[in-house]
């Protein structure tokens, strides 16, 4: 099997029992195995009016980690851009380039990363700004583009610098977007599934070479769950389960730690929708991985697998890390 590059997203989840600061460390922790490890690139989320998420300020938190590592690349999974002015992340991102120079990706979503009411003080009067994706992502580019030097407003840092901008999807309509601009394409596929298979096939039929891409570059990011054995990873993912229950029937909370499921798992229709939402989940032994995500990865052709792993325990997070690494590029 040819070896695939792997990297992380990273949300910094809190744990029962943790704050905001421990969720960081844990996020540094993270970010320094997988280093070691070979990973290609850590990215951070951006969420807003979440307790137990704490990438909400993700420039900020990008340059912690990017700080506390010497060659990952560090970057955006992502920067929602109807939150921001295009102004002031071409300003943001050039300053985290040049301090971090040719580590920092930049990926942009074009949803809020919230609720309405929050998105709205978020932006202020900037109203459905999620229309204006398109020609937002165009500015950013035409801000980090050495031809605005003309230009009333320009962005330094960020004119003339090289920072990969990448794609963010959780459905078609960024598919088509990616192809069109002929920029890298990231798929969601960790918690919304239903339209990956259709969104990359789409992305690479459309896709139109560019400056900074001249073939289709997919991303899939999964949940992946590794141990010793398969016994094992199951029972460390119902902290994702009980996680997703709370997302689904609005009771939020820190990351569990595992063990039984929450009542309301039990009823048919939450069930179901957390099944779904777990669709490209993948948990068990370094043999059981192997098996499951060669096949994953051969059957959609994608060309980096990025994952997100919730595990209560950080130690056996880490150790998920090399298991996985073991299953996909190992001897």
């Amino acid at each position: 099997m040819q070896k695939i590059q792997l990297s992380v997203l990273e949300l910094a989840t809190v744990v029962e029992g943790g704050d905001a600061a421990s969720a960081i460390n844990r996020a540094v922790e993270v970010a320094k195995h997988v280093e070691s490890l070979g990973f290609k690139r850590i990215w951070l989320a951006e969420h807003h009016n979440m307790r137990h998420i704490a990438s909400s300020a993700t420039s900020v938190l990008i340059g912690h980690v990017a700080g506390k590592t010497t060659q990952i690349r560090v970057g955006s999974g992502g920067i929602m851009l109807p939150n921001h002015s295009p102004l002031v992340i071409a300003e943001q991102f050039g300053t985290l380039e040049s301090i971090y120079p040719g580590r920092i990706d930049l990926g942009l979503g074009r949803a809020p990363g919230t609720d309405h009411t929050t998105a709205m003080a978020l932006r202020r009067n900037i109203i459905d700004t999620s229309f204006s994706f398109p020609a937002d992502v165009r500015q950013l580019q035409t801000y980090f583009s050495s031809d605005n030097a003309s230009a009333k407003v320009r962005a330094f840092p960020g004119e003339g610098l090289d920072i990969p901008i990448w794609i963010l999807g959780s459905s078609t309509d960024s598919a088509y977007l990616a192809a069109e601009m002929g920029l890298p394409y990231a798929f969601a596929a960790h918690f919304a599934p239903p339209q990956f298979r259709q969104a990359i096939d789409i992305y690479r039929k459309n896709f139109r070479p560019s400056k900074q891409l001249e073939t289709p570059y997919v991303m899939a990011c999964v949940n992946v769950v590794a141990a010793d054995s398969d016994e094992e990873a199951e029972f460390l993912l119902s902290s994702l389960r009980t996680l997703f229950v709370g997302v689904i029937t609005n009771t939020r909370a820190a990351l569990k730690p595992p063990g039984v499921l929450p009542e309301h798992y039990w009823i048919p229709d939450v069930q179901k929708l957390v099944r779904s939402m777990l669709y490209y989940t993948f948990s068990g032994s370094c043999a059981t991985l192997r098996k499951t995500l060669s096949e994953f990865i051969a059957e959609t052709g994608i060309d980096e697998l990025m994952v997100t792993t919730h595990i209560y325990d950080n130690a056996a997070r880490l150790k998920s890390f090399e298991i996985l690494n073991d299953a996909l590029n190992g001897a």
